[in-house]
């Protein structure tokens, strides 16, 4: 078997492999002698079969078959044994590549376009300025988190008074036109609502102050805004009903349920950050506070690597490609979608082809390296990220190793969390590399950058 390479310019080439009959004979005997091993024909015992009738029945398929092993390991160690910097995958040539018939012949000659990528240099250096926006952590943010913590932490108190967001609980009974109960009409006890929740301010505020006992009318309909799933609930009717109910119902209040937050003590400070990680109400805000700002970061950074990407284009610039070929490429992966795919999406498939080389060379020139501890402690931190969004910060290492282990069962997570662990290293590289121009946003202005 022979393998050549051929440059056709610089950023394609042409890779031939010639095979002959002496190079796949031998396993191609030795497959047929297995098969034979277990070959069943009437007339022939197990094992009997003449080889003439084997190979009548299986030669064909069984050299297809050595030949396209031979085939394929001999390309791809080709391209591996001499660093051949490839794009995509090989494809046939379409002017060289005659039609194989392994019928008739005994020697094969394969050949196949082969995209190189383009050679360039990126590089990053004190001179390449590049923006870090840090996310300011405002009071507000401060309080809505602690404010999230003693919510979770409340619990339900009987009161005498109605306030905003309380519950109410009561005899609901509908009305006639004349504001008595109607007779058949629709009755509900123990119904349960939240004025709070009404769509109609005028409805809403028939309820401001009223008290144990009270008796006040309302709308439904007018209160919902129409809506003929909660109007089925509250009343519990069907909805088709719920559409054709317009009638004013009356509401004795027999109980009014309001919620009430828990204490910020130690048993909060506890919960949140682990036993006696602090013991103040200033140390627990400047701690809240210091975690809000450690949640940011990975989003600073992931800012920080979209403007380190949009430099390195510009430092690099149009780069040669082979574009007939990676068209086919590209048309080969996408077949279902069509040429008409490929011309609109190629432009831009570019840009992430270039990134994507420029990234390549970063992480080899900072020489980042993946280990399995690092994903398993990228899988922890995704793991306290859903954690924290429930307020539960302090969370024991082994329910954290137990949520991880669990993640890295699934391959399309682990090679995402491998991604997340490459482009965290290299932020952190690049950083110490660049010229940060330091920013403080808010948040809202931070957002509007994706816009």
């Amino acid at each position: 078997m022979n393998v050549s390479f051929e440059n056709i310019d610089k950023v394609s080439g042409l890779l031939t492999v010639k095979i002959e009959k002496s190079d796949y004979q031998e396993k191609v005997d030795k497959a047929l002698k297995s098969l034979r091993q277990k070959a069943q024909m009437p007339g022939f015992r197990k094992g009997m079969v003449p080889m003439s009738l084997v190979k009548k029945m299986y030669n064909k398929s069984v050299i297809a078959e050595e030949v396209n092993k031979m085939l394929s390991d001999a390309v791809y160690d080709y391209i591996k044994s001499n660093n051949v910097n490839i794009l995509g995958e090989p494809l046939p040539n379409e002017e060289k590549q005659v039609m194989i018939d392994f019928d008739t012949m005994e020697e094969f000659e394969f050949f196949f376009d082969i995209a190189l990528a383009p050679e360039f240099k990126a590089e990053v250096d004190a001179n390449d300025k590049v923006d870090y926006y840090t996310i300011e952590v405002t009071d507000e943010m401060v309080e809505n988190q602690v404010k999230s913590y003693t919510q979770r932490n409340g619990k339900h108190e009987k009161v005498e008074a109605y306030q905003d967001n309380d519950m109410l609980k009561g005899l609901m009974v509908e009305l006639d036109e004349n504001g008595n109960p109607k007779e058949g009409g629709v009755q509900v006890e123990d119904a349960v609502l939240m004025p709070s929740y009404m769509k109609n301010d005028e409805q809403k505020a028939i309820f401001n102050g009223v008290k144990l006992n009270d008796v006040v009318v309302f709308n439904p309909s007018v209160a919902y805004d129409g809506s003929e799933s909660e109007i089925a609930s509250l009343l519990k009717i069907e909805k088709e009903a719920a559409a054709e109910m317009k009638s004013n119902f009356s509401f004795q209040i027999q109980e009014i349920t309001r919620y009430v937050a828990g204490d910020l003590d130690q048993t909060i400070f506890d919960q949140v950050f682990g036993e006696g990680v602090v013991t103040t109400e200033e140390e627990f805000r400047a701690k809240v506070k210091e975690s809000i700002a450690s949640q940011f970061v990975a989003d600073s950074d992931y800012k920080f690597m979209i403007d380190v990407r949009k430099m390195m284009l510009e430092k690099v610039g149009k780069l040669e490609f082979p574009d007939a070929l990676l068209k086919r490429v590209m048309l080969n992966n996408n077949q279902e979608k069509g040429e008409e795919f490929v011309n609109e999406n190629y432009e831009k498939s570019i840009e992430e082809l270039t990134w994507h080389l420029a990234k390549e060379q970063l992480v080899k020139a900072n020489d980042i390296k993946v280990e399995q501890e690092d994903v398993m402690e990228m899988a922890k931190n995704a793991t306290k990220a859903q954690f924290a969004q429930y307020g539960m910060m302090s969370i024991p290492e082994d329910i954290l190793a137990n949520y991880a282990q669990e993640m890295l069962k699934k391959k399309e997570t682990v090679e995402g969390l491998v991604g997340r662990v490459v482009e965290a290293k290299l932020a952190t590289a690049l950083k110490t590399q660049v010229t940060l121009e330091n920013k403080s946003v808010s948040m809202e202005d931070f957002n509007k950058m994706f816009e």
